[in-house]
C-alpha cells in the first residue's frame, strides 16, 4: 500500500454540514466527502484490491468507490485530515491477515484434575442423600 499514491488519487467534495449552527453554518461548506476508487487505484496491488473488495463490500458502491464523510470539525481542512486518517485506518484494518489458529489439546494432568474435581463434587452431592435403609 503506497500512501502517497493513494492520497493523490483521493477526490474531495465540500458540502454543507447539517444540524444547528446559525448564520455561519448556512454559508460555509465544512463537511467533507472523500471518495476513493478502489479498482482504479495505483497505490494498491491486485491481491490487496481483492482483499479490500471482500472485506469492504458492504461499504463500496457498485462502481467500487469507497465514500467517507466527515463533519466533526468546523474547519474544512481539519475534516479533510480526519477523513484521510479514517480512510487509512479502514484500509489498514481490512488488509490485516488474521493469525492462523493452532488447535491444541488439554494436557493429561489438566484432564485428570478436571475429572477428579467432578468426582469430588459428585461424591459431595451423593453424601447429601438420605441413607438407604433395607
Amino acid at each position: 500500500m503506497d500512501k502517497e499514491k493513494i492520497i493523490k488519487e483521493l477526490q474531495y467534495k465540500a458540502l454543507r454540514s447539517g444540524g444547528p449552527g446559525g448564520q455561519h453554518a448556512n454559508k460555509v461548506s465544512s463537511k467533507i466527502e472523500l471518495s476513493f476508487n478502489l479498482f482504479a487505484s495505483l497505490g494498491l496491488n491486485t491481491s490487496q484490491k481483492e482483499r479490500l473488495q471482500l472485506k469492504l463490500k458492504s461499504r463500496l458502491t457498485s462502481e467500487g468507490v469507497l465514500k467517507l464523510y466527515c463533519e466533526e470539525s468546523r474547519s474544512q481542512h481539519k475534516n479533510r485530515e480526519l477523513a484521510i486518517k479514517r480512510l487509512f485506518h479502514i484500509l489498514k484494518k481490512a488488509l490485516e491477515v488474521p493469525k492462523k489458529r493452532k488447535p491444541t489439546k488439554p494436557s493429561k494432568s489438566s484432564v485428570e484434575k478436571r475429572l477428579k474435581s467432578k468426582r469430588a463434587l459428585s461424591d459431595k452431592k451423593l453424601n447429601r442423600k438420605r441413607p438407604h435403609l433395607d
